[in-house]
């Protein structure tokens, strides 16, 4: 999806992160009131700052794990109060963060029998480096996002996986939203014959520790996110990803990944997905926490190395990775797969998020642009042609036309993803190119099946998606060279990347496409961080 979550548009599952908060990456942020802050307070005045926030009619709602702080519900008068007490340090809004994403089909590459490669892994070197990856097992990844579906088939067996409880969002290993598994896949999907896709470390040896933020509600404060890192950093991890961010500032997050930083941990976030909006200062807009110092700011590119259009761009964007048409894992059973056939022939057809898991049977209509109603498609499959009004109202003047599928082409050139957003329809929908509507329309009359049926997989688009990209890289390059410090393995990544866009950093590509081979080969022949 794009805004919300840090992805694209094309799929509207909002997530949000659960507890504390101090600046937001969706775009939902700035319409919150800001009755929640994080209060700072000095060493030893734990007692009397508890007693100052009663005083204010105030409510403490979270502590922060391993620091001096506590996120509190107050009225602003309380806030007032509470910023002029001498133990007080500083007092912030607690705002939310929302992870990145969204949703766009595509085909992957045979890896094993069975299996399918996601272009990202070859288009990041992943399956270039020395075939002797069990020294990954030497790195900890902590995700912090929505959770993990542990009974997956291509994550749950075979994964060195960690996590713990939050009384917030409940269980590591149960994921209402889907995001963080995809996440997940993109990192670490098992090699199994037969058995859906590889992620960047496909052996199962890459340690993974998962702190869900985003519970099903699908928004979290960043004073959760300060208290997910801190944990991370107690599970002794190594790297810490983040797909989520939102636009505002906080001081708490600041201290909070410098100091992991400092503590030798390599941090990446999302850049954001408002690169599309209709608000140039949203397109350009700096996310958080992407936009700390202390933090890689990934960006998004699709198959053919181009700047995904939704990615944010500025001068923090360091790194870019694969971020459309992401194919990776979702909870068991919560993907979607879509097919058709026009005329007994099988049509190239991309998911329609939203539409429910059906099969229907009909003749071939032309439904023009869909956007009014027409009971000539009753009982039909009506073939829409994008542009003038949503998709919802396309497939929606379709069914109350008594029509039993639909499916929009491309109004330009190629296929594309498409997304119901919030509105329920009952007939099945899929999306296709603008070739193969033409080719549909010259087949008007004959026999059209839509079917879309579910999976344990789904292709997802967003800087969401790339930034699990540049972690799982980092992860790999730096487990053959672990006395490497995380400073180092930053400026190999970033001397190492592929540089695309204006010469040299750009604001869209920062410094190119990461890069696993020629990272490796930088270090193995010029030592580490040169």
């Amino acid at each position: 999806m794009r805004n919300s979550p840090f992805q694209s548009t094309k799929l509207s599952t909002a997530i949000k992160l659960g507890l504390a908060g101090v600046a937001t990456v969706g775009m939902l942020a700035q319409a919150q009131a800001a009755d929640r802050y994080v209060v700072h307070y000095a060493d030893g005045a734990h007692v009397d700052v508890k007693a100052a926030i009663v005083a204010a009619k105030a409510n403490v709602k979270y502590q922060i794990h391993s620091m001096n702080a506590v996120s509190i519900e107050a009225t602003a008068e309380g806030a007032k109060q509470l910023k002029a007490n001498k133990n007080v340090s500083l007092v912030e809004e607690d705002v939310k963060r929302y992870p990145f994403g969204g949703s766009t089909p595509s085909t992957g590459n045979p890896y094993l029998v069975g299996q399918q490669v996601p272009y990202g892994i070859k288009l990041v070197q992943a399956d270039q480096l020395p075939s002797g990856d069990a020294n990954t097992a030497n790195r900890k990844v902590c995700i912090i996002d929505s959770g993990y579906d542990r009974a997956h088939e291509d994550l749950g067996k075979g994964t060195n996986v960690t996590g713990e409880y939050d009384s917030g969002t409940g269980w590591w290993y149960t994921d209402e939203n889907h995001h963080g598994t995809h996440v997940a896949g993109t990192i670490a999907a098992l090699n199994n014959s037969g058995v859906g896709v590889v992620g960047v470390n496909p052996n199962g040896k890459l340690k993974l520790h998962i702190v869900k933020v985003f519970g099903a509600d699908g928004w979290a404060y960043s004073s959760s996110l300060s208290a997910a890192a801190n944990k991370c950093k107690a599970a002794g991890a190594n790297i810490v990803t983040m797909s989520l961010g939102g636009p505002n500032y906080s001081a708490s997050e600041n201290t909070t990944f410098s100091n992991l930083a400092k503590a030798g941990i390599l941090i990446v976030a999302a850049a954001g997905n408002d690169g599309a909006d209709p608000d140039p200062a949203k397109q350009t807009a700096v996310s958080y926490p992407a936009g700390y110092s202390s933090v890689i700011s990934i960006g998004a590119l699709d198959e053919n190395k181009q700047w995904a259009s939704f990615s944010q761009y500025n001068s923090k964007v360091e790194l870019s990775a694969p971020g459309v048409n992401v194919l990776s894992t979702v909870p068991m059973g919560k993907g979607s797969e879509s097919s058709a056939t026009v005329g007994g022939v099988a049509v190239p057809v991309g998911g329609m998020s939203g539409s429910p898991n059906k099969t229907a049977t009909g003749a071939l209509f032309d439904f023009g642009i869909g956007d009014k109603t027409n009971t000539a498609a009753a009982g039909k499959v009506c073939l829409i042609q994008r542009g003038t009004v949503d998709f919802a109202t396309k497939v929606t003047n379709c069914q109350t036309s008594g029509g039993v599928g639909a499916i929009v082409y491309n109004n330009a050139a190629g296929s594309f993803g498409g997304t119901l957003g919030t509105t329920v329809t009952t007939i099945p929908s899929a999306t296709a190119s603008d070739t193969d509507g033409a080719a549909m329309k010259a087949k008007v009359g004959q026999s059209a099946t839509v079917a879309v049926v579910a999976t344990n997989y789904a292709f997802y688009d967003g800087t969401s998606m790339a930034t699990p990209h540049a972690a799982a890289v980092a992860a790999l390059v730096w487990s053959y060279y672990p006395t490497c410090t995380a400073a180092q393995m930053r400026t190999t990544l970033t001397k190492s990347a592929l540089d695309l866009g204006s010469a040299g950093r750009d604001v869209k590509y920062g410094y190119g496409l990461i890069q696993a081979k020629a990272a490796y080969d930088r270090i193995k022949s010029l030592g580490c961080g040169k």
